[in-house]
């Protein structure tokens, strides 16, 4: 029986692969714990998946699936979390800026404390002050924006009960939200942990100032799934129904004004010389355009589907 999976998705970390995975064996035999190490190779352009195939063929642990391309970090996660088979699933970043010695309190904190999360907090950072900015910026407005009173959406050190992987897509760039998703499936008993932030030893981050920007459009992007993925109709109704009630008012109005003046031989311009005219025929338009988006998104909510984004080229050290 796995106690831990431990989850890495990787893009071009050749040089420090090696050093994670004896980081973490170390760790784990020192503390009894059975587990695998998934690598998720992300089309790094460099050697890793070739160190990754020698590493499992050392370390009896380690596991690897290869992506075809570049799909991006939320896929990896997603595709990790599909094959993981531990009570605990932890997720770490792969550029040794992670602590592996973390993992214990991780850990214990999922089932002793009988939490569904635990979320990283890199309190102490070793990163310039163009990225922590930004990042405490961000951070603060998902947390006002979620409910979820964590410090640091963005650590990539995070605890999952295995159920809760199990029950949650990862798609797009939602690895920033696995918490927030987390809780939206029912999974809300969420904690934070402190953790050792280690400065950059190889390489150099694969993530630019974009990430922030991209961060808030998701983020947007997931509360509005989520609150209208099943009831499309709800939102584009609501705002189809209010369009349209406008243009109707103002065309009422238009020709109450009109039939109002000459029944009292008041002179009026014609209607259609109106700008208000105008504003009410776009508004009922509008109105009936929102009414269609709805009633399509409807037929495409119920007949999604579930194909995964992203392809597997090879896998190695998995049981079929």
């Amino acid at each position: 029986m796995t106690q831990i999976s431990v989850v890495v998705p990787v893009f071009n970390e050749e040089e420090s692969l090696p050093e994670l995975t004896q980081w973490i064996s170390r760790v784990m035999h020192d503390h009894g714990f059975s587990y695998e190490l998934i690598f998720i190779n992300d089309g790094s352009s460099d050697t890793s998946w070739e160190i990754i195939n020698t590493l499992s063929q050392q370390f009896n642990e380690v596991k690897g699936i290869n992506f075809t391309r570049n799909y991006g970090k939320s896929a990896a996660l997603d595709a990790g979390f599909k094959k993981a088979c531990g009570d605990v699933v932890i997720t770490m970043d792969a550029d040794l800026q992670d602590s592996p010695d973390e993992i214990p309190g991780l850990y214990a904190m999922v089932t002793e404390g009988k939490l569904d999360v635990v979320s990283g907090w890199k309190k102490e950072r070793h990163d310039p002050l163009g990225k922590t900015i930004p990042s405490r910026f961000f951070n603060g407005v998902t947390r006002w924006i979620s409910g979820i009173k964590l410090h640091d959406f963005n650590c990539g050190l995070k605890a999952y009960r295995l159920k809760v992987v199990k029950n949650i897509q990862v798609y797009g760039e939602m690895h920033r939200y696995i918490p927030l998703l987390a809780k939206w499936n029912g999974f809300g008993k969420i904690g934070e942990k402190v953790v050792q932030h280690q400065a950059r030893k190889y390489g150099y981050s694969k993530f630019g100032l974009e990430r922030f920007l991209n961060g808030f459009l998701d983020l947007i992007s997931v509360s509005f799934v989520h609150r209208y993925k099943k009831k499309p109709m709800h939102f584009f109704g609501l705002l189809g129904s209010m369009s349209f009630l406008t243009g109707f008012i103002i065309t009422c109005w238009l020709i109450f004004q009109k039939v109002y003046g000459l029944s009292k031989g008041i002179s009026v311009r014609e209607i259609t010389e109106q700008p208000l005219f105008f504003l009410a025929l776009i508004a009922l338009i509008i109105g009936v355009q929102l009414f269609v988006t709805g009633f399509i998104a409807e037929l495409m909510t119920s007949n999604q589907s579930k194909e995964t984004e992203y392809k597997i080229d090879e896998e190695v050290n998995f049981d079929f």
